[in-house]
């Protein structure tokens, strides 16, 4: 009996002594992941992902009736639809990429000879929608199109 009760004892000291040194190597092992942490460079400052109010702009193409070629009067409608559709494309273009102008000027004994220039626009715009397409009185054509500014800006930003 005596035997029994000192084994058990000579057992329960030993648990005893496996559980304090496996916790004093989860401290260490604690201790260690800190330091590792704490030697880490700072994250850089996050990207603020609030979205942004629609900046809604909007342009108006225009394109005359009569002018356009066509076989019947509902025909001249639809290609001065399109016109004006395209028409409005160009505004929205120079108001979105700006536009280039190049000029000439010649001046002669002081009298203005001759004064020419162009104008030109180029670029892609995604995201435009109609917001409307009638006519004006009897004989032009509009379309009124749109689009989010904020957007065209965060696509901008993430082609970069």
């Amino acid at each position: 009996m005596k035997l029994q009760f000192g084994l058990k004892k000579i057992t329960q000291s030993l648990l005893a002594l496996l559980l304090i040194i496996s916790l004093g190597g989860c401290e260490t092992f604690v201790e260690s992941t800190k330091d590792i942490v704490s030697a880490l460079p700072d994250l850089p400052p996050s990207v603020d992902n609030t979205p942004l109010e629609p900046n809604w702009v909007q342009v108006t193409g225009y394109a005359p009736i009569s002018l356009q070629e066509g076989q019947s009067q509902q025909h001249k409608m639809l290609m001065a639809m399109k016109a004006s559709k395209l028409d409005a494309y160009r505004e929205l273009t120079a108001l979105v990429h700006g536009q280039y102008v190049a000029g000439t000027t010649s001046v002669k004994d002081m009298i203005l000879q001759n004064n020419q220039f162009q104008g030109a626009v180029a670029g892609i715009v995604r995201g435009a929608r109609v917001v409307k397409s009638y006519p004006v009185q009897t004989d032009v054509y509009a379309t009124i199109l749109e689009i989010d500014l904020n957007q065209v800006q965060r696509a901008w930003q993430a082609s970069q």
